[in-house]
């Protein structure tokens, strides 16, 4: 979202934009992600999974790369991310949500090529968000991951490797 907001404010910055999971401020669904997030954390404690097979890795066909996915996040890495802190998911989700509830953006003016990438059952930013976004954007090529949700670059990293790669290089 603030990637929109760069290439639309300062596009000099911006030579080509990757826009993964992701919809227009004012979105069909987004101003829901906390309500989707919260619900989904409180079903992972009560069947003992994490929150992130509900959040990322929905789509049934999709859930073996889901958990591929979600096994990768446990191997041993170095210098590692630190986890997020509660007071920083929470503006997350807070800049979330008024993205959300903002009036659409003039996309137009966005001019660098752009790759929009979503999986196609997006329960968090619906999958037709991307749709929207492509639709828009003057200079943009769309690709949904079959069998893939919120997390599908995740999901199917290789897939969207090669993707963005081809994609950066054109």
């Amino acid at each position: 979202m603030i990637a929109q907001v760069i290439a639309q404010e300062v596009p000099e910055l911006v030579r080509k934009l990757i826009l993964a999971c992701t919809g227009p401020a004012g979105g069909e669904g987004i101003k829901n992600v906390s309500r989707l997030s919260h619900l989904d954390t409180v079903r992972a404690l009560f069947t003992l999974q994490g929150p992130k097979q509900f959040l990322f890795t929905r789509p049934a066909g999709g859930r073996r790369a889901g958990k591929r996915f979600l096994a990768r996040l446990k191997e041993p890495t170095h210098d590692q991310d630190k986890a997020i802190s509660l007071t920083s998911y929470f503006a997350q989700l807070k800049a979330i949500h008024r993205w959300g509830l903002a009036h659409p953006q003039g996309l137009s003016v966005i001019h660098q090529p752009v790759l929009v990438v979503n999986g196609e059952s997006d329960r968090m930013v619906p999958t037709k968000n991307s749709f929207e976004l492509a639709r828009r954007l003057p200079n943009a090529d769309l690709v949904v991951c079959p069998d893939a949700g919120h997390g599908g670059i995740f999901q199917f990293h290789e897939q969207f490797v090669a993707e963005a790669l081809d994609f950066l290089e054109r």
